[in-house]
């Protein structure tokens, strides 16, 4: 059994071993999180998230410390790594840019750009309706759109312009 100190009777399993330890230390735990990340309701989930650690990778106590000792440690690493995550640089950009976006996903001209492309449609060829579709509503670039219909960039463009042509100015290609 990977947990050595508290060894499970036969007819337990490692559940029932980490069921044990939750009871004796769950609530030293759930503090140790609550005391790093400084939230109760984070603390809670951050304490489910080290006893399912501690159940995944129970073959890793060594039984050099106690299981105390070593879920505090699971719960060290787990709660500093969480907030590291948090204060990444490109968690600060995605929430500025969601703020910045309005419920259609890439603001109200985006949404209009969006309808027009619908609405032109049917006034073309297929091919050159995916090719509208991947660039106007999906955002690919001209290279990804060449990639996907396996054509060369200058024909797309060339369909994409017509297709432009249709629509006005809204539909410009870039």
């Amino acid at each position: 059994m990977a947990l050595k100190v508290v060894a499970p009777r036969p007819s337990e399993d490692r559940r029932a071993v980490l069921r044990d330890l939750y009871v004796k230390y769950g609530g030293s735990v759930r503090e140790r999180c609550r005391y790093l990340l400084k939230d109760a309701s984070r603390a809670e989930d951050a304490m489910q998230d080290v006893f399912a650690r501690a159940l995944v990778h129970g073959e890793s106590f060594r039984a050099e410390a106690s299981p105390l000792t070593w879920l505090m440690k699971i719960a060290t690493h787990h709660c500093l790594n969480q907030l590291r995550s948090e204060g990444a640089a490109w968690r600060r950009w995605f929430a500025r840019d969601e703020a910045a976006r309005s419920e259609g996903h890439g603001g109200a001209e985006a949404m209009e750009t969006r309808d027009l492309v619908r609405k032109l449609l049917a006034r073309v060829d297929a091919e050159t309706q995916a090719a509208a579709i991947h660039y106007h509503v999906d955002g690919m670039t001209l290279e990804e759109v060449a990639v996907v219909l396996g054509r060369s960039v200058p024909t797309v463009r060339k369909r994409l312009e017509q297709f432009a042509q249709l629509g006005g100015e809204e539909l410009n290609v870039r």
